[in-house]
């Protein structure tokens, strides 16, 4: 069955986003954004979309989740000799993409990514399900594969490993980045594509605030 996209729209008829409501402090903001999309039980609030660009500048996009958040940045763990690792290592520059469709709410926020602290690190991992802690030991991230039998061969390998064990170590090849965000913008969905657009950009230590068009 074919779909008409050209016709598919969605008619936003939100509450307004403007410069005297939103908190000077954009973290604080996003604390009070992503509160309603718990309360409105949004699917996943926490994913969000991860852009990086490879050594050959093309750019890449996959959809992980936000695990951390203080007035530093945006934290996100992974296997680091994945593929967006490396793209990281190559170029720190990223974006993330928050969607909230049922809000009609996306946040956009671009900054720097660095490794994050080791300890924080292994806190989270071995907060992890069993389970999930022994994917991340067992998973040639992002690798080419025969097929599915060599990740349950692998799995196989590392529960004989790690047998008795209820918690492991965290693997040295896996742990977290944080996003260091010199821009947020908040965008709020309006009638007749009139969007609300609030920017955050980072200047000289401080947070300058604009409007933009929609």
């Amino acid at each position: 069955m074919k779909h008409d996209i050209a016709s598919m729209r969605q008619h936003y008829a939100n509450e307004a986003l403007d410069m005297a409501s939103v908190n000077i402090n954009p973290f604080e903001e996003f604390h009070f954004w992503f509160d309603e999309a718990v309360k409105a039980e949004v699917r996943e609030p926490n994913a969000m979309t991860l852009a990086t660009v490879d050594a050959h500048g093309m750019p890449d996009a996959r959809v992980v989740l936000l695990k951390e958040l203080d007035d530093t940045g945006f934290v996100f763990y992974t296997n680091y000799t994945s593929d967006k690792s490396r793209q990281i290592e190559n170029n720190p520059n990223a974006c993330l993409v928050f969607s909230w469709l049922e809000l009609g709410r996306q946040v956009r926020i671009r900054g720097k990514l660095e490794k994050y602290d080791e300890e924080k690190s292994i806190q989270y991992f071995q907060s992890r399900p069993r389970d999930s802690q022994i994917g991340a030991w067992s998973s040639p991230q992002s690798r080419v594969i025969e097929d599915r039998t060599v990740i349950e061969k692998l799995v196989a390998e590392t529960e004989a490993l790690f047998e008795g064990q209820d918690t492991l170590p965290k693997p040295p090849h896996w742990g977290g980045y944080l996003l260091v965000p010199s821009e947020i913008e908040f965008w709020q969905g309006r009638l007749s594509r009139l969007h609300d657009r609030i920017k955050f950009r980072k200047e000289e230590g401080r947070w300058a605030i604009s409007r933009l068009a929609p």
